[in-house]
């Protein structure tokens, strides 16, 4: 499947006013979330792939995928800091995931992770505050 390039100017501003980040936070305070793959464990179909931070899921979610929407999860305590909207080019399909509890250095990470290879899975980052101040909370 094709998909349109990204406005990438045009999308972050429109994404980080409009998301229902309060709601997604009481979500999240209320679900928990499931560690699936936790950091340094390989992809369950790509041993070569190793997930940098811990990673899973928000239970009694659903993603655009079908799945539960998908966290990655860091070592500090900001709360729900930020998103990657994905494009994945071998499955057809584009989601969101969560970053929570993620301090810059983790942010720069899941974002690094997610477009390691651009011809496979590209994500834009939103952040729900700009970097300097997640910087100074952390």
């Amino acid at each position: 499947m094709s998909f349109p390039a990204l406005d990438l100017a045009a999308l972050r501003p429109l994404v980080r006013d409009h998301f229902p980040w309060a709601a997604w936070t009481r979500c999240i305070a209320e679900r928990g979330v499931t560690i699936d793959r936790p950091a340094r464990t390989a992809h369950p179909d790509c041993p070569s792939v190793i997930y940098p931070l811990d990673y899973g899921f928000l239970p009694g979610t659903t993603g655009t995928d079908g799945e539960p929407v998908d966290v990655f999860v860091g070592n500090g305590d900001t709360g729900l800091v930020g998103l990657i909207l994905t494009t994945d080019y071998r499955q057809g399909d584009r989601e969101v995931k969560l970053l929570v509890d993620c301090t810059p250095p983790e942010v720069y990470t899941a974002h690094g992770f997610i477009n390691y290879d651009r011809t496979l899975l590209e994500g834009v980052l939103v952040l729900r505050t700009p970097m300097p101040t997640l910087w100074d909370r952390s």
